[in-house]
């Protein structure tokens, strides 16, 4: 044996039941291992047996050959995990033959599977009762994820655990956070820090506003908020364009709402306060209603009816308008006169980079602007409109101002510092989580006395109502689903305390605007995709308000290897750890095939043969001479004119693909309710 041993750096010895486990060592490599059985002789104990393992079997060799490796050793090892009469037995065996031997601390995990594995202060991790190596740990969390049913980790996420384990040197833990555990010391990603710029404030008395205004706003404030004041600093009310980007709580909608208030006022024109979707449009209406309603008439224009949810008309001729994207294309691409604007607010217009929802922003901005400037040319004592672009997360906001040909008033406050929280969980378990986040929260009371609210965000209606269900302390869900009353009334209810949380899906998050402290991440995607960095930080950034909270807190609960639809590249843990650590996306519309005919076709509608003129105008790049031969190939325009079927698909906002399917339905005789049912099953349930 030892002419095919050679030099041994390290024999290592390990109690294993009543015998001993023997590993022999080379440049950090295991050359074999065996097991040594000791008997007690007059001389001491002394080898009895001594048996090389290979595979699953035992090869005996003379109990001698110990003696030799062990005095061909450079070092002889004892585990501490031997116990301390078997160690002395070792040293006594060992000390008849005039040889030393040191205890070391060893990882029990490597010594039981014959590895020699010496782990010091630094590098030991805390396992159940004993102390283990680092690998050995990061095998643990492993098998963990595998009893779990929850999947490997990948990426940052498992670089995070690790991380942890080498920080807190203490497996179980960690383990415990795998189970949704909420240590705060372990879930705690980062602390976003509240920060101020310097910026010198407007008195509101200095303002120059229509009396009427002037007086209700100096009586609403003493000086304007620093973003406010920047708007007006760089010539908010000298009509000058602009996009005004500042994180959310920071004051940003009285930017837009104080130009066009004043411009209506004075005769300049009404005002336009645009929002993604409707539950936003309702809430702004009624703020407006509430704000300003004894100034000004407000009306609502969402989606293609002329019907409020409250049953009032809808009113063109009213001051102020507070509609959708797509109730006021929907009144372009039909040719509804709106009367003279002086001035369009786009909230959320940061959306432009948004698939289906982004081109048609982008092409109702241009048809806007047309409607306008056409109106302008017409109407001596009308001078078009001031726009104002408002968001809260942008990553390109030079370029998208220039685009917009818009000034930039960028303020980058953050009013009330934010934690940031991951723990990982599978999807029955977060509901459980939530609850236990959702009851500290609301036990707890800021220093200006308002108890702690929660916003819960996931991916589905239904999954609001579960959610909602199997929290014990008062909560509703809030979604697009639920009729205006239903809205308002939990606005109330969490306004006045009386909810603990709400629980919404992620396609709310542009505006809902409750006074939460904190927000909880039950999922990561909107439907079946996966948020957005600037989705992302729209949604935290609604955690502490500078007025009730003295801080926000954040929960993103990840579930690993989780994806909602097989549609989905990504795992949810990936996902989580790019949207922490993710640099803001750039705005910007891109156009495929579908959207440049959609687009192209309302701009024929609308202008006719100056669509090419829209499209130049538009955000994204547009290939107009393509989209045209398409319409005029699919037989969507005759020249420069609609056909009726090109008409009736652009009233409908429908894409070419959805166009061709009712159509393919309609020929098969399929029934008109059945083709409308088809339609509403493929749209997400947001």
């Amino acid at each position: 044996m030892s002419q095919q041993v050679g030099r041994i750096d390290t024999l290592f010895l390990h109690q294993t039941g009543g015998n001993y486990l023997v590993v022999v060592e080379r440049d950090g490599e295991r050359v074999f291992r065996a097991v040594l059985e000791l008997k007690e002789t007059d001389a001491g104990p002394r080898p009895a047996k001594f048996r090389v393992k290979r595979g699953s079997s035992d090869e005996p060799r003379d109990p001698s050959q110990f003696v030799e490796l062990a005095r061909r050793a450079s070092r002889i090892r004892i585990s501490q995990q031997t116990a301390p009469n078997a160690r002395e037995e070792i040293k006594e065996m060992l000390d008849g033959y005039q040889l030393e031997a040191v205890a070391v601390r060893t990882c029990r995990y490597c010594a039981s599977s014959g590895r020699y594995s010496p782990i010091t202060e630094e590098t030991a991790i805390k396992a159940d009762r004993d102390h283990i190596c680092p690998d050995c740990a990061k095998r643990e969390l492993e098998r963990e994820l595998d009893l779990s049913g929850a999947g490997s980790l990948t990426g940052a996420a498992q670089d995070r655990l690790e991380d942890l384990l080498l920080e807190t040197k203490d497996l179980d833990r960690i383990e415990n956070l795998l189970k949704g555990g909420l240590d705060p010391d372990l879930t705690r990603f980062d602390t976003v820090s509240a920060t101020t710029d310097d910026i010198d404030l407007v008195p509101t008395s200095s303002l120059d506003l229509h009396p009427k205004l002037q007086g209700l706003t100096e009586d609403r404030f003493d000086s304007l908020l620093p973003v406010q004041s920047l708007a007006v600093d760089n010539g908010l009310f000298e009509g000058r364009d602009q996009l005004v980007v500042s994180a959310t709580a920071t004051g940003k909608t009285l930017v837009g709402e104080l130009a066009g208030i004043n411009r209506a006022l004075k005769g300049e024109g009404k005002l336009l306060f645009l929002v993604p979707l409707v539950a936003l449009a309702n809430q702004k209406h009624e703020d407006f209603e509430e704000r300003y309603g004894d100034l000004v008439d407000v009306t609502i224009r969402v989606g293609a009816s002329r019907i409020n949810d409250d049953g009032n008309r809808f009113d063109p001729g009213a001051d102020v308008i507070v509609g959708t994207y797509e109730g006021i294309d929907h009144a372009l691409r039909t040719g509804k006169d709106l009367g003279d604007i002086g001035t369009v607010v786009i909230d959320e217009v940061h959306t432009l980079k948004e698939g289906e929802r982004g081109h048609r922003l982008d092409g109702m901005i241009s048809r806007l602007k047309y409607y306008c400037e056409t109106r302008a040319k017409r109407r001596e004592a009308y001078g078009g409109a001031q726009w104002v672009y408002l968001s809260a997360t942008v990553g390109n906001p030079d370029v998208l101002a220039r685009s917009l040909r818009a000034t930039l008033i960028e303020f980058e406050e953050r009013p009330v510092p934010i934690e940031r929280h991951v723990t990982f969980a599978d999807g029955r378990e977060k509901p459980d989580i939530a609850d236990k986040l959702v009851t500290r929260e609301f036990d707890s009371k800021s220093s200006k006395g308002y108890r702690g609210q929660t916003i819960i965000f996931t991916n589905s209606r239904r999954r609001c109502h579960e959610i909602s269900r199997k929290l014990q302390y008062s909560s509703a869900p809030y979604h697009a689903g639920l009729d205006y009353g239903q809205r308002k009334r939990v606005e109330r209810q969490f306004g006045n305390q009386d909810l603990a949380a709400v629980v919404t899906t992620a396609a709310l998050a542009a505006g809902v605007d409750f006074p939460a402290s904190q927000v909880v991440f039950d999922s990561l995607a909107m439907g079946i995709e996966w948020l957005s960095v600037q989705e992302f930080e729209q949604m935290l950034g609604r955690a502490g308000r500078p007025d009730y909270h003295d801080k926000g807190k954040v929960y993103v609960l990840v579930e690993p290897d989780c994806v909602y639809h097989n549609s989905m590249e990504m795992t949810e843990d990936e996902v989580a750890f790019k949207l922490l650590k993710g640099e803001m996306e750039d705005v910007m519309t891109v156009y495929d095939e579908s959207a440049a005919v959609e687009e192209t076709l309302a701009n024929v509608i609308v202008a006719g043969k100056r669509a090419k003129r829209l499209n130049d105008g538009m955000l994204g790049d547009v290939p107009t001479k393509h989209a045209i031969g398409k319409l005029l190939e699919w037989e969507f325009i005759d020249g420069f004119e609609p056909t009726p079927l090109g008409r009736a698909i652009c009233r409908h906002f429908l894409s070419p693909k959805d166009a061709f399917r009712i159509l393919d339905n309609i020929r098969n005789g399929v029934d008109p309710y059945d083709i409308v049912a088809d339609m509403e099953l493929s749209d997400e349930d947001l």
